[in-house]
This record gives C-alpha cells, structure tokens and sequence, in this order.
C-alpha cells in the first residue's frame, strides 16, 4: 500500500502541474513507459511504448457486457464507487452529472463507474442508481464485475486505492479520483471527484483531447 500511495502522490502532483491556461501543449501521458527501438527503412527509431488499460469485461447497468473494446475510438472517465456509499459518492455522483450533460450528446466520451460492492450492487441496483440520477443512454455506464478483477484493475491499471474496511464508513475505503483516458487506453489525467474545480478542469482536458488527432507520435 506504501508504494500504491506514493504513486498516487506522484500522479496527482504531475495532474496539478498542468499547463497555464491558453497553453496548448498536450496533455502529460501518465503511467509507466519502455522505450523501444526498431529499424524502418533502414534507419533505427526509438519509439516510446505506454502505459494502457488492459483487457477486461464487466456487466452494466442494462445487464449488457461490456469490454475494453466497448471503449474503442472513446475517450472515458472511470471511476470507482459503491451505491450505499454514506460518504464521497455522493458528491461525486453530483460532479459527474457535470461531466455526463457536458458530454452526453458528444458521441466519442464516455464515463464508466465500478462499484467496489459488487455482492450488493447487482444490475437492478446499478439500474436503480443511474435512474435516480437522471441517467439514461448508453453515455455513462455503470459496471459490475467479479471483485478481485475490480480491484486490481483499480489499483493496478488506474492507480486508485480501494479497499474493504469494516471500520471505515460503509465498510469501504476508496479514492476518489477521476482517471481521464484517450481513445488509446492511455491515462491522461486524474482529478478529486469531491472538488468542483478540478471536474472543471477535467471538463476542459476533455475537450483538449477532443481536439487531439487520433494516432499522437511523442518525442
């Protein structure tokens, strides 16, 4: 948990140095990185190999699986809650419905929200949930997957903390970060759900990487 922690850190101190505004630098790529070298046309080019969200497959909220490639050509916000959450899930809830009517019509962004409760939060209570918030469509969806396999890749691919503790309210802790990632499942920004401010920038980052061509060579 140490290390997890101190990655964390470092994830959102990089996500506060953003560039100022007007700057139109691209986005930092978060993540781990190799650089690899290979030959084409007779000359030797190091490229750099990120970071990306692996393989997986959940079920939504319609009861519809959904994968990674359900994601493919979309830039998406992931998150991670559980429905009787009496604590931060609430008010990320009410951010993320910022980002969700900021987006809805849009076609190429997408939210995804996995709950760390799967034993309680089956299909008809996700369903229930995002009826409560007003969400409908295919724009936001609600996931519910095999425990173990939300939460490594929480904190393995998103680097989100969770974690089931009797003694915390819920009987969870979890971060409550919001992971922005491109249309090629790289990490490009990480955001507090609790904090307006930062969803607006999150909001703004969207639309950066809205602007961004679809393959991005980086030096």
């Amino acid at each position: 948990m140490r290390k997890l922690a101190l990655g964390i850190l470092i994830f959102v101190l990089w996500n506060a140095c953003k560039f100022g505004s007007g700057d139109k630098k691209m986005l930092p790529i978060y993540g781990s990185r190799e650089p690899v070298t290979k030959t084409i046309n007779g000359k030797t080019i190091t490229d750099t190999i990120y970071q990306t969200i692996p393989k997986f497959k959940f079920v939504n909220q319609y009861g519809d699986s959904i994968s990674n490639k359900s994601l493919d050509g979309q830039i998406y916000v992931a998150d991670f809650f559980f429905t009787t959450c009496p604590s931060i899930c609430p008010v990320m809830a009410r951010n993320m419905l910022n980002v969700y009517n900021a987006f809805k019509n849009s076609g190429d962004v997408k939210i995804i929200s996995h709950t760390i409760d799967p034993k309680h939060d089956s299909v008809p209570v996700l369903k229930k949930y995002a009826d409560k918030l007003g969400v409908s469509g295919n724009t936001w969806w609600f996931l519910q997957g095999k425990k173990e396999d939300i939460y490594q890749i929480a904190e393995k691919n998103y680097l989100v903390a969770v974690k089931k503790d009797s003694s915390a309210a819920g009987g969870y802790i979890h971060a409550g970060y919001f992971v922005l990632i491109d249309k090629q499942k790289r990490i490009r920004g990480s955001y507090d759900g609790t904090d307006p401010k930062q969803v607006d920038q999150l909001i703004a980052d969207i639309k950066q990487l809205q602007q961004e061509p679809d393959q991005i060579i980086v030096q």
